[in-house]
């Protein structure tokens, strides 16, 4: 479509919001944002370094975080593929969208109970927390291609993500706000505080992020449809899941190397969403730890969210004129400047800026990876596919941290362990080169034609 006539439609349209079901699925961005900006990013960690895991040696805690962080995610790769193939034949991925939804706003609420030195209980639900969130983003990132057509597929995507900014800004703000001065709130505040009415404003926002996560993500439930089963030439409607599930892994398993250009995708984003996903989860803890204030490392993350949302967008229309893959190339030359940043960050205003380039590229990147890969699998086994892509995100996120703990335990600098994250794009970015977009989208478009309702 031209430039013009693009500008002449409207703006729900150019979204990609212009349907019921692509706002409601649109809206479980905004649901799980908080969990992500308020427990991943920002109060949690901040939380668990001073309160939970205060005694604990210098660097203790952050080790420690990022190993809790590897644990769920690895969880989460080693049972989401077969969940997913169960949910593609049973077409039952809102169920298992639900069930996870459950695990994490549980797990959430449950942090209202941490106090001073329970850094065990605090790893333990961080660990179920992210289960939850992380499994339901499988089943949730499988709808987009039923839910969405071809061409709305990046929009939706970024439109998605910028309501997980502002969603996950807003209630994070209200959270910074009762921290900051709990007395406005009628919470305890002034001196001669006991530790419990200290840390009640911290654990109120963590309790919020559960009531968040749950009520906003009823309209998903209610306004997209389940997708109909499709079956392959040799599945029987009435064959058990469990054997068909653990067969479509392993067939899956062999055709992603027949889906050359999803397979070459998902290997790059493995690689540079590492590096996206070290950053997003060690940046704060990484702050507290050289010392720039909490106030500051809160309100640089609420500055992400709100600046990344008009970057989230602009990234789908970006996508529009130059393609979605050449789309990421920019914000992965982006994240390199980051990391640089990131080694010789030294103050508050270091801070700020790092958060402000991280808002530019960080939505954008991960809407587009999506949308760019849903583009390339077949839609009738949609859940599967995505739980590989899960397994790609959560290695991902469980390697990042990993090889940041080891490079602090090496070297005894997290300077050197941010620098480190360098690579992760470099290679990343070489191997996206080589995907054939066009031709990835005709494998997935022949797969679905062969098969039966």
């Amino acid at each position: 479509m031209a430039e013009g006539a693009e500008g002449k439609r409207p703006l729900l349209e150019r979204l990609a919001l212009h349907r019921p079901e692509l706002r409601a699925w649109a809206m479980y961005d905004w649901a799980n944002s908080a969990m992500v900006t308020t427990v991943v990013a920002a109060v949690f960690p901040i939380y668990f370094n001073n309160v939970a895991a205060a005694g604990l040696p210098e660097g203790v805690p952050t080790q420690r975080f990022a190993l809790a962080t590897a644990l769920s995610l690895a969880i989460v790769a080693i049972i989401c593929p077969v969940l997913g193939a169960v949910a593609d034949f049973t077409a039952a991925k809102k169920r298992f969208l639900g069930a996870f939804l459950g695990v994490g706003v549980l797990a959430t609420a449950a942090m209202f109970f941490i106090q001073r030195g329970d850094w065990l209980l605090a790893l333990a639900l961080f660990v179920l927390a992210n289960i939850g969130a992380s499994g339901s983003f499988v089943f949730y990132d499988s709808l987009l291609p039923h839910v969405a057509r071809p061409q709305e597929m990046d929009r939706l995507s970024t439109s998605g993500y910028a309501l997980g900014y502002l969603g996950g800004g807003l209630l994070l703000t209200l959270n910074l706000a009762w921290i900051l001065q709990p007395g406005w709130f009628g919470l305890p505040s002034g001196e001669n505080l006991t530790d419990a009415q200290a840390t009640l404003p911290a654990r109120l926002a963590l309790l919020s992020v559960a009531a968040w996560w749950l009520l906003f993500s009823i309209p998903l439930f209610r306004r997209v449809p389940e997708p109909a089963r499709r079956l392959e030439s040799d599945e029987q409607p009435d064959m058990r899941s469990a054997r068909v599930a653990f067969t479509r892994v392993g067939e899956t398993l062999r055709e992603l190397r027949g889906y050359r250009q999803a397979f070459l995708m998902l290997l790059a984003f493995l690689i540079y969403n590492d590096g996206i996903g070290t950053i997003i989860r060690m940046a704060t803890i990484y702050g507290a730890e050289i010392g720039i204030g909490q106030n500051a490392l809160i309100a640089a993350i609420v500055l992400v969210q709100f600046v990344g949302i008009p970057f989230a967008i602009f990234f789908g229309s970006l996508a529009g004129r130059i393609g979605p893959k050449h789309a990421i190339f920019l914000a992965l030359l982006v994240y390199v400047g980051i990391s640089v940043l990131g080694y010789f960050m030294r103050t508050a205003a270091h801070f700020f800026l790092l958060a402000f380039l991280v808002a530019m590229v960080q939505g954008g990147s991960q809407a587009l990876s999506r949308s760019l890969f849903a583009s390339m699998i077949p839609r009738h086994k949609s859940a599967e596919f995505f739980s590989f892509f899960a397994i790609a995100e959560k290695f991902a996120g469980m390697f990042g941290p990993i090889i940041f703990a080891a490079v602090i335990a090496v070297t005894g600098s997290s300077r050197n362990a941010v620098a480190s994250v360098i690579a992760f794009f470099v290679v990343g970015g070489l191997i996206l080169r080589k995907v054939n977009v066009e031709e990835g989208r005709r494998a997935a478009e022949a797969a679905d034609a062969a098969t039966h309702p």
